[in-house]
């Protein structure tokens, strides 16, 4: 596991261009006929929100 501190603000910026990618990622999704490369992107799609998840979880618990 690596593990990295940043400031609350560098959190901010990294989850906005995380879910900025995750929306390009989700049109990606739904123009993509093959079955494969789709599931590989769901896949990446999942993995990208749970990130986005714990780091919500980690910035709301810092203190003010």
């Amino acid at each position: 596991m690596i593990n990295f501190e940043m400031s609350k603000d560098e959190a901010n910026i990294v989850q906005n261009v995380i879910e900025r990618y995750l929306y390009h990622l989700q049109v990606e999704i739904m123009h993509t006929d093959k079955r494969e490369f789709r599931d590989a992107l769901k896949n990446r799609e999942k993995f990208l929100k749970d990130i986005i998840d714990r780091m919500k979880t980690k910035i709301l618990a810092e203190p003010k």
